[in-house]
């Protein structure tokens, strides 16, 4: 029997639906909800036969398996925990939450209620993070101490400028709705979480742009154009602008790895190049997907040197963020279907919000190193158990 899927927030990434409407081979969209008009129309298009509605008390009432949660930043820990309450299954879009004690509490209903939550860091499926994982593995790298990443935003005016992404109320800063993602994967690669963050960034290039306009009713895709070059030279703007669009933070993890995370907003190309060093060698991708490569030096060299192996990264098929879309998708689904262990995980997305949420205070401070609050025990061993109590 197929499980019956909810979608709140019919988006731009509620192109996440076609991996989960798949009626008759075990999930269907049964219900949307949305307060746009646009977007209701679009999901009664896609699926006909589906409860589409602005109330999120009538979607609740369902009889949903699960719901999906694509809604903006500020409204995942209120839509969630509501969710959380009623005893359906949630699939949160990163990141968790713009608050820490939101992000918590998130975690805390999922802990009282017993209904699984499951949060949607894709990253952990792409092909080049898994293959350096692997590497790190195998051990060819010897035991990690570094991590440095690079991510150069070059389609960050459009996607994040012109919209409610710019404005810190509805996000914090793009240090946590951006960097959310390569936080959560330093982590990963690194093995460890932040526990203290020191950062410092600013707006330097779109705050000077008066170009402005209030975008309701539109979406990234009605405005995005790779043709929108220089920086300075955007037109309308989001009429609120006051996050970061470079910035830089640095991590001291709990097992003593060092790792820093650079971002900027109005680089001329698109990608992440992560740098993973380790006591026998080190490892780096040059581009991010199909076409890139992994590149690994494990012998010493006099100055600089072609690898000494190189690792192309897998191609997938064309899929949302090089197949990860689907493999998170499908991870979700088994896992309201059976419970059991995830890529993902809840505690590792509130260190990642933890860490993204307190580097922005430090950067908006005086670039001092903050303290990162330890998550209780009681929920990191529930959610490191797959979500069921201990014996």
């Amino acid at each position: 029997m197929d499980l019956r899927i909810g979608i709140i927030g019919f988006g731009a990434r509620a192109s996440l639906r076609t991996e989960a409407h798949r009626p008759g081979e075990g999930s269907r969209i049964v219900a949307v909800c949305d307060p746009s008009e646009r977007a209701r129309q679009e999901a009664r298009a896609f699926a006909p036969d589906a409860l589409v509605t602005d109330s999120l008390d009538e979607l609740l009432a369902a009889d949903l398996d699960a719901v999906m949660v694509l809604t903006p930043d500020d409204t995942h820990a209120a839509i969630s925990i509501r969710a959380l309450e009623a005893g359906v299954a949630v699939f949160c879009e990163k990141p968790l939450a713009i608050d820490l004690a939101d992000a918590d509490r998130m975690l805390e209903t999922a802990r009282r209620t017993g209904t699984r939550l499951y949060i949607g860091h894709n990253m952990r499926h792409m092909p080049v993070i898994t293959l350096m994982r692997r590497l790190i593995e195998d051990g060819r790298i010897g035991e990690v101490k570094a991590v440095w990443v690079r991510h150069f935003v070059g389609h960050g005016g459009d996607y994040y400028f012109k919209d409610w992404h710019a404005d810190r109320r509805r996000t914090t800063g793009l240090l946590l709705q951006k960097g959310a993602h390569d936080i959560d994967i330093i982590h990963w690669l690194a093995g460890g979480y932040s526990a203290r963050v020191a950062a410092m960034g600013a707006l330097t290039v779109y705050g000077e742009n008066e170009d402005r306009r209030d975008r309701v009713g539109e979406r990234m895709p009605d405005w995005f154009s790779v043709d929108n070059w220089p920086p300075a030279s955007l037109t309308g703007l989001n009429p609120v602008i006051d996050v970061e669009d470079v910035s830089m933070v640095t991590m001291t993890l709990d097992n003593g790895v060092l790792a820093s995370y650079q971002q900027c907003h109005f680089t001329p190309d698109y990608w992440r190049n992560y740098t993973v060093i380790g006591t026998a060698g080190r490892i780096e991708n040059i581009g991010d997907s199909a076409g890139g490569e992994v590149r690994l030096w494990d012998r010493r060299h006099r100055g600089f040197a072609e690898a000494d192996e190189v690792f192309p990264i897998p191609e997938v098929p064309d899929a949302g963020h090089d197949g990860a879309d689907a493999l998170l998708i499908a991870e979700f689904l088994r896992f309201v279907r059976d419970g059991g262990p995830t890529e993902t995980s809840p505690v590792a997305a509130r260190e990642a919000v933890a860490a993204g949420i307190l580097a922005t205070a430090s950067l908006r401070g005086d670039g001092s190193a903050i303290e990162v609050p330890p998550l209780s025990e009681d929920l990191i061993g529930y959610f490191a158990r797959g979500q069921v109590d201990a014996d």
